[in-house]
Parts: structure tokens; sequence; C-alpha cells
């Protein structure tokens, strides 16, 4: 029996646990299967002979897709149940994933490329809703934080197994393809304790896109940083002394950071008021991206900053969920998480060529000041948005 966000204070606490459980479970397999395919993608298309602004393309035709797909997930998955849909999403991936090996081939990549990403992008909105429409509100930060926790070590998992079953032939799209389909396991299993989406999101998507402009930025700012950040920051250690060994070995740093800070900020979460800790979130960021270089070349120093930074940034994520669904419920909350999940493309889309482009006007510390001012749209957006109301 599927349950009602807004019965949620009716819903006894182990239907809670089972539900969220099993969202967490559903989303880190999901994880550990994406982190394992965007890197083996990227070097099957440098042994195609692919240039490097092709594989670019390619790559930023996920974000592309999300934002395309994504603002339609709540109403397809109100017409044909959220089980239904999530059962779909996971196929459809599933498929996408066999048939990149199936037809190597670097123009066919592009329409299945899409697909998958579209079919990702709705199993992350439709699993974080999950998550928040069962999270009870005096706990739903530190909910947050578990689930940013889980699927970051999901992330992180990724490329260690795809060292170990190699990156040619058919075994990592086999062993990817394995993960995905685990992920129908805890769908099965819980398929009791989904809430329901009886209607589709009633007002207009840009409403979402604007209700609550702090959470929604936190959103775009942080895929900005995150996908600028981890792409480009081997780069940024190498240009500011590392060896090629230590500059992989920074984006370690700042992972763990993330995976260590986001149940600590996520506790915090549910003490203060959201809003404000999205905009001291910035400030952080603002001024520990400002201070990568005047730390450059100190080594530990560097690297400790790397861990700090990383985890107080992933906390746009996690507050930034946690924020909206306690404004939302239901089918607003569905198009709420739909909302962020795009701006979040958007940012994925846009940070990249935007930090690379501030590295090659300011070489090489444009790396941080292209960040810094990621943050500085953020602080802007809080203070307008405090003022308006």
């Amino acid at each position: 029996m599927s349950t009602d966000p807004r019965e949620i204070d009716a819903i006894p606490a182990r239907a809670r646990q089972v539900g969220i459980g099993a969202a967490i479970a559903l989303i880190a397999l999901v994880g550990v299967g994406l982190s394992l395919t965007i890197p083996l993608l990227s070097l099957e298309m440098e042994r195609m002979g692919v240039s490097n602004t092709g594989i670019g393309v390619n790559t930023a035709l996920a974000g592309i897709a999300g934002i395309i797909a994504v603002p339609y997930v709540p109403r397809v998955a109100a017409r044909i149940g959220m089980g239904r849909m999530l059962a779909l999403s996971i196929a459809l991936v599933l498929i996408s994933l066999i048939l990149f090996k199936a037809v190597f081939q670097y123009w066919a990549w592009f329409p299945i490329r899409f697909v998958f990403s579209a079919a990702l992008g709705a199993l992350f909105v439709l699993s974080e809703y999950w998550i928040s429409a069962l999270a009870p509100p005096a706990r739903r930060g530190m909910v947050m934080g578990i689930y940013a926790t889980v699927l970051a070590l999901g992330f992180a998992a990724g490329p260690g197994i795809l060292a170990l079953v190699g990156t040619s032939g058919w075994a990592p799209y086999l062993v990817g393809a394995g993960l995905l389909s685990l992920a129908a396991i805890p769908l099965v299993l819980a398929r009791g304790f989904l809430p329901t989406l009886d209607d589709a999101p009633p007002r207009p998507f840009s409403v979402y896109l604007f209700a609550l402009p702090t959470a929604t930025m936190a959103g775009m700012v942080f895929g900005a940083v995150e996908t600028g950040g981890f792409a480009l920051l081997p780069v940024y250690g190498l240009r500011i002394g590392f060896d090629a060994e230590q500059a992989a070995l920074l984006v370690t740093t700042l992972a763990l950071g993330n995976v260590l800070m986001q149940l600590p900020i996520g506790l915090l979460a549910d003490r203060m008021n959201k809003g404000l800790l999205l905009v001291l979130i910035a400030v952080l960021g603002c001024a520990g991206a400002a201070a990568l270089p005047l730390l450059a070349g100190t080594g530990l120093a560097f690297q400790a900053l790397l861990f700090a930074w990383g985890g107080v940034v992933g906390g746009l994520y996690t507050v930034g969920l946690s924020h909206l669904a306690g404004r939302f419920e239901g089918p607003d909350l569905a198009g709420a998480n739909a909302a962020f999940v795009v701006l979040y493309n958007v940012g994925l889309t846009v940070g990249p060529p935007v930090v690379g482009a501030a590295m090659d006007y300011s070489n090489p510390h444009g790396f941080a000041h292209a960040l810094s001012a990621l943050f500085l749209l953020l602080i802007a957006g809080g203070v307008v948005s405090a003022f308006r109301r």
C-alpha cells in the first residue's frame, strides 16, 4: 500500500525507515554504476580517436538531457505510477549501457547518451522525492545527510571497480549493468512504501524554479563547482607544483571531505534556518576558494584546505534538498525536486567551460577565482531573496 506524504505523521517509524533505506540503496547502486560509466565512456571515445572537444561535447549532453527531460518526470510518474516510472528508468539505463558497447560508434552515442542521462535524471528526482517525502520533518536534514554520504561513497567506489575489471572489452559494461540491475531489488522489496503521486504538479514548472531561489540556485552552483572543480583540479594541481600522482590524489582529498561532512551538516540543518545555512555555506565556499592560491605549493596545508572546503561545499546539495522538502509536499515536492535537478544539470553543463576559460585567462589561479565568483552568485541570490521576503 502506497503512502501519502500529506499523511506523513501517521506513517509508522518502521515503514518510514524501510522506504528511506530502500530509496537510498537504490540511488547508491545507481551512483556506483554511473561513476563507473562516465570515465569508461570517455576512455572508449579516446580509443575511437575522438578529439578532446568531441569527448567534452558528448559528455555535456548528459546535462542537456537532464535540462530537457527532468521537468516532465513528475507528470509522467503521476500518470503511470512512481514504481513503474522507477522500473522503466532502471530498464532504460541498463539497455543504454549495453548499447554503448554494442553500437560502438561516436555519432550513435549521442541519442544513446541522451536516453541514458534522461533516465538517470528521473531516477535521481524520484528517489530524492521518495526520501524527502518519508523523512520526518524534524530529522530531514540528518536523513538527507545520510543520503548524500552514501551517494558520495557510491561515486567513489565506481572508479575503483573500473580499475579492477579493466576498461576494455565487455567486462566493464557487464559489471556496470549488473550493479545497476541490483537497484531493482530495493524497489521490489519496498514497493509498498512508495509515496503517492496521484496528481501532476499543479503549478507551472517555472514556479518551482523561483519559489525558493536560494535552494534551487544552490543546486546550480553545486553542479558547476562539483563538475568544474573535479574536472580541472588535477590540472590546477599540476600547474601549482604537484606531480601527476599527487595532482590526481587532490580529487580524492576533495571527495573524502564531501563524504565525511554531509551528516554533520545535515544535523546542523535540522537546528537552524536552512536558507541562512545555505548562504553561510556559500560564504565559506567563497572564502575557501579564494584561499587556494594563498596555500598553493604548501603541500599538506593545501590538501587540508581542500578536504575542509570539499566537505562544506557538498552541503549545498544536502541542505538545498532539505530546504525544499520543508516548503513543499506531495506533487509540489516532486516538482521542486525536479527544478533542483534541472538547475544542477545547468551547473553541470556550464561549470567546466567557465572554470576552464578562467584558467586560460588567468593561469593558473583563474581556477580559484572562477569558483569564488560562482559562490558570490549564490550569496547575492540569498541576500536578494531575504530582502524580498
